[in-house]
């Protein structure tokens, strides 16, 4: 740790933060002389803070506030480190925390634990996912009464349209992703290709896959705190929300997967173009369990906007090979390369959460060894396939009731996010579409 701090002297202040069921960072702003005291005994905050709505408001009936005293619990450095925040203007340190009880167990509430767990029992049984994720976000000048794509710091002109995998569009803002891809890399990020996508002014930006797990989530929820900072510091928005445009396409989260041994080899490679059997296990359950896990692929008002037939945003319940119309894709190429590419979440998903519930659902399969139905050919759109919760209050219902989720999450999570969601939807009914776009676009 000081070894950080030796080679960053001008730090003089570090922030502590974790992630809440929603994604938020929640935690603190600490004078750098109290870093040592901070790695060494963690920091407190309630236990509740990681259970707060999207406004940052406490849940009404939450046993975690009055009930139980709004106790404390210990949030201790997770094994990131410190790493530097290059949106802010005064050189700043941060330090990923996650939460524990006072004897040092885990808090089961706390989002990164629940990954943690899913990963346990991966790796009781041998095996280790491999992962990597695409986020897509939209750049945005939101400083008028209406959002529109901010003009090019180059030529101080505003983008007319799409302009699908345009080089034209990523240099008209050069200047952004050049910082962004040296803010990745002293952040330790691993952010590889990024391309313009379809709608006005969105993006995509893939990180690199990884065996640490963790690690990648991490970088997906580090990534989207750097982008939105950094995007402010140059004068404009970034949001992952996942419709911030009625009109334009959507902005998703794919995760890729496949499964290691403890020798590397990849399980879901038999040597031929179809995968194991391993694979179809993996799938059978993802597509399975699909809706009972669509909260935490679709978590908010706003995410529903955006699962609409024929915009790339899949709707109903099938797999293919190298078929993006499809919920799930198995990707062509090299057998030694064979994945899963999970494509419904949307770009405002908590990674955590997200990742756990594909990782899960994956998992159920092979311990259920499930059997999926025959891929799909052709439009997905135009099948008469089963479909995909479409509405949020729906999605919180299955939810809560699925057996498969009570094999994957701890009781108190569930509770927890399903208490945070019902609030949401009761205060959401108040709000006009104005007041909707303007929750959605900086918070998630």
């Amino acid at each position: 740790m000081r070894d950080w701090f030796r080679h960053h002297p001008d730090v003089k202040t570090i922030r502590v933060a974790a992630a809440d069921l929603n994604g938020q960072a929640r935690g603190k702003r600490i004078p750098v002389r109290f870093a040592d005291k901070v790695v060494k005994e963690g920091t407190r905050f309630p236990y509740s803070a990681l259970n707060l709505d999207i406004w940052g408001e406490d849940i009404e009936d939450s046993p975690l506030v009055f009930e139980t005293g709004d106790a404390d619990g210990v949030l201790k450095p997770t094994d990131r480190g410190f790493m530097p925040m290059p949106w802010l203007e005064a050189p700043t340190a941060l330090l990923p925390i996650w939460m524990f009880h006072e004897d040092g167990k885990p808090f089961a509430g706390d989002p990164r634990h629940a990954l943690a767990s899913v990963l346990g029992r991966y790796n009781d049984r041998g095996m280790n996912p491999v992962c990597a994720t695409e986020l897509e976000f939209y750049l945005i000048d939101d400083s008028g009464g209406e959002l529109r794509v901010p003009p090019s710091p180059r030529s101080g002109k505003r983008r007319p349209g799409a302009d699908t995998l345009a080089l034209r569009a990523l240099d008209a803002f050069d200047r952004f992703f050049t910082d962004l891809y040296d803010a990745a890399e002293a952040m330790d990020i691993d952010a590889d290709t990024a391309i313009s996508e379809t709608g006005i002014g969105q993006f995509e930006v893939n990180l690199l896959h990884s065996a640490d797990v963790l690690k990648i989530a991490d970088d997906t929820w580090l990534f989207k705190l750097l982008v939105k900072g950094l995007a402010r510091r140059h004068g404009f928005a970034a949001s992952f929300m996942a419709k911030p445009y009625a009109e334009q396409s959507g902005s998703g989260m794919h995760m890729h997967f496949s499964i290691i041994d403890d020798e590397g080899r990849n399980l879901f490679d038999d040597g031929s173009p179809k995968g194991s059997e391993l694979l179809h296990q993996a799938i059978a359950g993802c597509l399975a369990h699909m809706p009972d896990m669509m909260l935490l692929l679709a978590p908010h008002a706003n995410s529903y906007a955006r699962m609409k037939p024929g915009t790339h945003a899949p709707t109903s319940i099938c797999w293919a090979y190298e078929n993006r119309t499809a919920a799930i894709r198995v990707p062509s190429g090299n057998p030694k390369a064979r994945r899963i590419e999970h494509r419904v979440a949307g770009g405002d998903i908590n990674p955590y959460l997200m990742m756990a519930g594909v990782l899960g659902t994956a998992l159920v399969g092979i311990e259920d060894a499930l059997a999926p139905p025959a891929p799909i050919t052709g439009n997905a759109y135009d099948l008469d396939l089963p479909q995909l919760p479409a509405t949020w209050a729906e999605a919180v219902d299955i939810f809560e009731k699925s057996p498969a989720m009570k094999r994957i999450f701890a009781p108190q999570l569930i509770e927890n996010l399903v208490r945070t969601k019902r609030q949401e939807i009761r205060y959401m009914a108040e709000l006009s579409d104005q007041e909707v776009l303007d929750l959605y676009l900086d918070t998630v």
